[in-house]
């Protein structure tokens, strides 16, 4: 296992926190927390080892097609593919977005 930590500027306000996904489910599990800061913490856990780029090079997609949000980040990854990767990390910004 290996632990990853990434840290990006933050330029969107949201309040609350969301959970997507499921560590048994097979694939990976997202909680977000907002803490309306001017930054985004990731720590995540994954089963892949040497993915440290693959991690940021996602984040700085998502953030070049939407604002990231300030906040606590915690991911539990076991071995999901990108777009996976992606769709659960938007849900937990829309969970937030939406409460």
């Amino acid at each position: 296992m290996e632990q990853i930590t990434i840290s990006l500027p933050a330029t969107r306000q949201l309040s609350g926190k969301a959970l997507a996904g499921v560590v048994g489910s097979g694939d990976m599990e997202v909680l977000f927390v907002a803490d309306g800061g001017q930054q985004l913490t990731v720590t995540l856990t994954t089963s892949v080892d040497n993915s440290q780029q693959r991690w940021q090079a996602l984040f700085n997609r998502l953030a070049e097609f939407s604002p990231l949000p300030g906040g606590q980040m915690t991911i539990h990854d076991f071995g999901a593919t990108p777009g996976v990767a992606r769709i659960r990390i938007e849900q937990v910004f829309e969970g937030v977005e939406n409460a």
